[in-house]
């Protein structure tokens, strides 16, 4: 029986979709199952078969684990200190480019450079730059006679150093978020409002923010989600220290799977982190479906 048009180019549109399908089971589902399965047994990098069938053994580990405490209290300072700086910074910015009339193009390229980077680039420039000996840093503190600063080794400072290297290389994302709703607000309110005799401020507090208030909660959600799965900078600058100023889950996790050579533990603690995720990324998706 002959196919119909319609027929042949919904097979065709299929086989075009295969490549994609593949790789995303490849890199997405099939290890994200793996993991799932194994963290419902004892399986470490010594012995790697799923022989020993635990149950629900990895996760109470993971709950008695004497520093899980301490990472999961760094990673939530962590993304709220980077998430707040981001939102009143990129704010800032959006508000200021939003006026801007010439030249915007160039502002534009100079916001996203940073966010252009790859991550590990970042860690890594950034790591030269902040060096305790041989940082430019550390240099110009020199030309104005200020000691030199241990930005990655000091407990006390590594934490907020990698914090202004996630707001430098991420600040970008925010602005981009909330210039795009600045520049869909309608101007009628605004032009009611100074008939009226408002201030910039009481345009900004009564008219802006209640309108914005849907691409803000949507930016700072996306931003949480992103920033709880942070790795590659505190890899490359830190590895979690000095000792454990600055181990975030994600990094806890993988020094169980490569340090302890835990893959079970490893594997319940990304399950966890997951279902995270997924809460925050699912109350995000029912807040953009929402009609209000």
């Amino acid at each position: 029986m002959a196919l119909s048009i319609q027929q042949r180019d919904q097979r065709f549109g299929f086989l075009l979709t295969l490549p994609g399908l593949a790789t995303l089971f490849i890199i997405i589902i099939f290890p994200l199952v793996f993991t799932v399965i194994t963290s419902f047994y004892d399986y470490t990098l010594l012995n790697p078969n799923h022989d020993d069938f635990v149950g629900l053994e990895n996760y109470q580990e993971v709950l008695e684990e004497e520093y899980i405490g301490h990472s999961v209290i760094i990673t939530i300072q962590f993304v709220l200190a980077t998430v707040f700086i981001e939102f009143i910074i990129g704010f800032a910015l959006a508000l200021a480019l939003d006026k801007v009339q010439r030249f915007k193009s160039v502002y534009y390229l100079i916001l996203l450079a940073p966010l252009m980077i790859n991550p590990v680039v970042v860690g890594l420039v950034w790591r030269m730059i902040l060096h305790t000996e041989l940082g430019i840093m550390n240099y110009l503190l020199k030309l104005m006679s200020i000691n030199r600063v241990n930005w990655l080794g000091d407990s006390d400072i590594a934490f907020w150093t990698i914090v202004f290297v996630d707001i430098w290389h991420q600040v970008s994302f925010m602005t981009i978020l909330l210039l795009a709703g600045l520049a869909a607000l309608p101007r009628e309110p605004y032009e009611a409002a100074r008939m009226d005799g408002a201030s910039a401020l009481r345009c900004l507090i009564y008219i802006t923010l209640p309108l914005m208030r849907p691409v803000i909660i949507v930016a700072l959600l996306l931003r949480l989600i992103f920033a709880v799965k942070t790795f590659d900078i505190i890899y490359i600058m830190t590895k979690g220290g000095p000792g454990i100023a600055t181990d975030l889950v994600s990094y806890f996790i993988y020094r169980s799977a490569f340090f302890s050579l835990d893959i079970g533990r490893a594997s319940a603690l990304s399950v966890g982190l997951l279902v995270i995720v997924l809460l925050l990324t699912f109350y995000l998706y029912k807040y953009m479906r929402s009609p209000n």
